[in-house]
């Protein structure tokens, strides 16, 4: 039998995900199979987002939490979250239109919503996950959030702005936060499975 990764015998979910507060939104629609378990999904949004997996995360379906309970001792929400590693995408999320969050960094609070668009059968010779596709830069690692995010933008755009050289030495000059690259995603998403 094959790894839930590939999608053989189980529906896959198109879903969107959305990096809330986002404006314009930054957000990427994937398919994974709804048989994949939530640490593996971990993995994927890092991917898709560009995440670097410095940090903290769980999901949330309502008041339930998902996390990685081996750091559980690190967690800000103690021993009442659930394994992460023991919840599939299908138990979670049965039907289109079906959220959950990701937070990632909690001290950043990155949260994504993720919207199942629709379930649909697997494709033969398609392997998953896939990125459909994507808008928006990944904003660095340790910004300050949201609003850390926009104001390091506005001090890039502004060659007045006090810490400008400051910023951009540690975004990259050549950061762009409109550039969503798909194909640099997808590649990494084969060698992820």
């Amino acid at each position: 039998m094959k790894s839930p990764m590939s999608g053989a015998n189980s529906d896959i979910y198109q879903m969107k995900v959305t990096l809330k507060w986002s404006r314009p939104p930054i957000w990427r629609r994937i398919l994974v199979s709804g048989d994949i378990i939530l640490n593996e999904l971990h993995w994927i949004l890092q991917i898709v987002m560009g995440w670097h997996n410095e940090h903290l995360h769980q999901f949330q379906v309502g008041e339930v939490s998902y996390t990685d309970l081996t750091m559980t001792e690190m967690s800000p929400f103690g021993s009442e979250d659930r394994d992460e590693s023991k919840f599939r995408l299908s138990t979670l999320a049965r039907r289109p239109k079906s959220k959950l969050i990701y937070e990632y960094d909690f001290g950043d609070g990155w949260m994504h919503e993720l919207l199942v668009e629709k379930i649909l059968p697997a494709e033969p010779g398609t392997h998953y996950p896939v990125c459909l596709a994507g808008k928006g830069a990944c904003p660095p690692e340790d910004c300050g959030g949201m609003g850390g995010y926009y104001d390091k933008l506005e001090a890039i755009r502004n060659p007045r702005h006090p810490e400008h050289e400051d910023i951009i030495d540690w975004m990259g000059a050549d950061f762009d936060p409109d550039v969503f690259d798909l194909e640099k995603v997808n590649k990494a998403m084969r060698r992820f499975r």
